[in-house]
């Protein structure tokens, strides 16, 4: 039976300063990276105004896992804290709008294909002129110059060809994706920071500048250790499943009613391990088990034995013992029980908050927490278009008239949101 965690009503940020208040950020972003980078800007204060195309704007918006109020749960994920704008960029009178908004702003992100923004006039070097403390930053796959800049790419793609997904999977099985599209969240984290240190450097320099985030380049990073330790040995790291390097005693285990992950990764964790939980000090005074160098070269049989004793009592039982022991240990839990634990219980990690059409949508908290200027109450992420005559009057100043013109000339689409 599927249970779904109670979310509760969303306790109000206390009164105070906010780390981003007062940064105008014009967003042309869509799909999962770009959007993950300003949903953190917003979350911490920035006023994000995203453009989108009035035509089904971000792809996001359709995407199939689920839905609520007419939105995909991809789409609510990545777009908290933004006011939205539709634009069909196509439209020359659109493109200006959209230049007096950058003419205004602190930060421009985009990440269209290569080629999209300067064909609209609105990349950074058709946009610094009029506003030199912009910050500009471009994602892409592979990067704004060179041979691969037009050279289309997503997650998956980058993963394979960076040889991180060579990484992920078991040694007897081919490679494997993560689920999460872990690059382009890391890449969106990446851009976040980007971003920030671009707009430090403004305060001492008193420019703004380009700055790029290539997935293919973030993919490649994240091979962290392994990567380097290719550089050094030229031997081409393998895939460990659950185990990394192979360990016998990091990784899941089975206690004979559900399963559980260790990570005893040093020989003070081994030896508390084997002594006072497995109640196994042969596993120490064996010479096949004596040292880490021993344990390596007779992982199978480590990891028989040690799988063998956990199989003898119940899941309960060996956390018990383990945490008494101070032993690295959790549950290997499935989404449902994650969201449903204690610790996301107690940790305040999963909300509710109002949404215009669907009363009310879930919310995951921004995972950053900071003393003095918190994360700002979340918004949900906003309708097509639902922001935009209020862009427009408030932010631009244009009067009833001048919306009115531009609707007729089609450039918030044949159907302008309001």
């Amino acid at each position: 039976m599927m249970i779904k965690p109670q979310l509760p009503e969303r306790r109000p940020r206390a009164e105070g300063p906010t780390a981003l208040d007062g940064l105008l950020v014009i967003d042309f972003t869509r799909v999962v990276a770009g959007p993950a980078c300003t949903q953190t800007l917003g979350d911490f204060g920035a006023e994000i105004i995203k453009i989108e195309n009035p035509d089904g704007g971000d792809d996001t918006r359709a995407y199939e896992h689920a839905e609520i109020g007419g939105e995909s749960a991809a789409y609510l994920s990545l777009n908290r804290n933004k006011r939205d704008i539709a634009l069909d960029l196509a439209i020359p009178a659109a493109q200006e709008v959209a230049r007096e908004l950058i003419r205004k702003a602190d930060v421009v992100v985009e990440n269209f294909s290569g080629g999209v923004m300067k064909r609209f006039g609105l990349d950074y070097e058709s946009v610094a002129p009029i506003n030199p403390r912009l910050v500009y930053c471009s994602i892409s796959a592979y990067g704004r110059r060179g041979p691969f800049a037009m050279r289309p790419g997503f997650d998956p793609i980058t993963q394979a060809e960076s040889g991180f997904m060579s990484l992920n999977g078991f040694p007897d099985g081919p490679p494997v994706r993560t689920g999460p599209p872990i690059v382009d969240m890391a890449t969106g984290m990446a851009a976040c920071n980007a971003i920030l240190l671009a707009l430090l450097a403004r305060d001492r320099l008193g420019r703004g500048q380009h700055v790029e985030v290539a997935l293919f380049d973030i993919a490649m990073a994240m091979t962290g250790f392994y990567g380097m330790a290719y550089l050094i040995n030229g031997q081409n790291p393998g895939r460990f499943g659950n185990s990394p390097s192979g360990s016998p005693t990091v990784g899941v285990y089975e206690a004979s009613d559900g399963p559980l992950y260790i990570a005893c990764a040093n020989d003070r964790l081994y030896q508390r391990l084997v002594v006072e939980v497995l109640d196994r000090p042969d596993l120490i005074t064996d010479p096949h088990f004596a040292n880490r160098k021993a344990r390596s070269e007779n992982k199978e049989k480590l990891r028989a034995a040690i799988a063998e004793v956990f199989a003898g009592d119940r899941l309960e039982s060996w956390m018990a013992k383990m945490k008494k022991a101070n032993i690295p240990v959790g549950y290997l839990r499935t989404v449902e029980e994650g969201f449903n634990a204690p610790e996301a219980r107690e940790r305040g990690r999963l909300s509710r908050i109002p949404h215009p059409t669907a009363e009310w949508v879930p919310n995951i908290e921004q995972p950053v927490s900071m003393s003095l200027t918190p994360a700002i109450d979340p918004v949900a992420a906003p309708l097509l278009g639902e922001h935009t005559n209020d862009v427009l009057h408030r932010t631009l100043g244009y009067g009833d008239q001048r919306i009115a013109e531009l609707a007729e000339q089609g450039v918030f689409g044949k159907k302008r949101a309001t």
